[in-house]
């Protein structure tokens, strides 16, 4: 069927689309979009979404860090350094786990003194490099698959913190669901970390768009930034900005 190729070739560009936007471009209604969506999942050819479809399985499985590392390794690096930017010496700022903020940890340039919060064994090597940076390593069990700590200890020393910005790495963004990890444990010290920080900026490449695992950390409106790629589709964009999120591409 002709739309149904329109459906595929719109996702092969695209490699995410939305029901509200194929209704508009094909001019047939929601129910008739997702009849087609299903046909299409049936035969493999996608998977289903709240609200529309992906070419990639929606629910991440976790992964270890070092294979994560290897995946949009460009795009995670003009991600990093355009997070960098927005850190001022005497600072006090917190950076969770994942590959993109280990980025960041690489790209801090400051030579003003700073404060740094993190719960990544990987970003506190990085920055212990820089003599003029205060480390503060969270304490608890450790995430092999992530070399990063979670429970109990690690969120009672964020009730004595308070930052300025949190640098919040994601496995997954869905605009209705929200922000999320592979990881419950994981996703309670987000939390935590959010509680103690006056900003939270997500790094995300465009990947991660359309995409929600395990463990909930909030939702989308929740968070004050969120800096990804040039791949992320102009309609999801704007529909990040409508939330009232300030949307950075590189």
């Amino acid at each position: 069927m002709k739309r149904h190729q329109l459906i595929l070739d719109k996702l092969n560009h695209e490699h995410h689309v939305e029901v509200s936007e194929l209704c508009e471009e094909l001019k047939v209604s929601a129910v008739t979009i997702r009849k087609d969506l299903k046909l299409l999942e049936d035969k493999g050819l996608l998977f289903r979404t709240h609200g529309g479809a992906s070419l990639e399985n929606p629910y991440i499985t976790d992964r270890p860090v070092n294979e994560k590392e290897k995946i949009s390794v460009s795009e995670k690096s003009d991600i990093a350094k355009e997070a960098a930017g927005l850190i001022n010496d005497n600072d006090s700022i917190m950076i969770a786990s994942g590959t993109t903020v280990q980025q960041l940890a690489k790209s801090i340039t400051n030579k003003g003194s700073l404060n740094v919060i993190t719960s990544s064994l990987n970003v506190a090597l990085e920055l212990l490099n820089h003599h003029n940076i205060q480390v503060i390593q969270l304490g608890g069990n450790l995430r092999h698959s992530s070399s990063s700590v979670t429970g109990h200890y690690a969120q009672h020393i964020l009730e004595h913190i308070s930052c300025n910005l949190l640098f919040l790495g994601v496995d997954g963004i869905d605009l209705e669901y929200g922000c999320t990890t592979t990881s419950l444990e994981e996703a309670l010290l987000n939390q935590k970390m959010m509680e103690a920080s006056q900003r939270t900026i997500i790094l995300a490449d465009s990947s991660k768009f359309g995409k929600k695992s395990f463990g909930r950390i909030c939702g989308l409106e929740q968070v004050d930034q969120v800096i990804t790629d040039s791949g992320v589709s102009p309609n999801l964009a704007k529909k990040i900005r409508d939330m009232g999120v300030k949307l950075s591409i590189v």
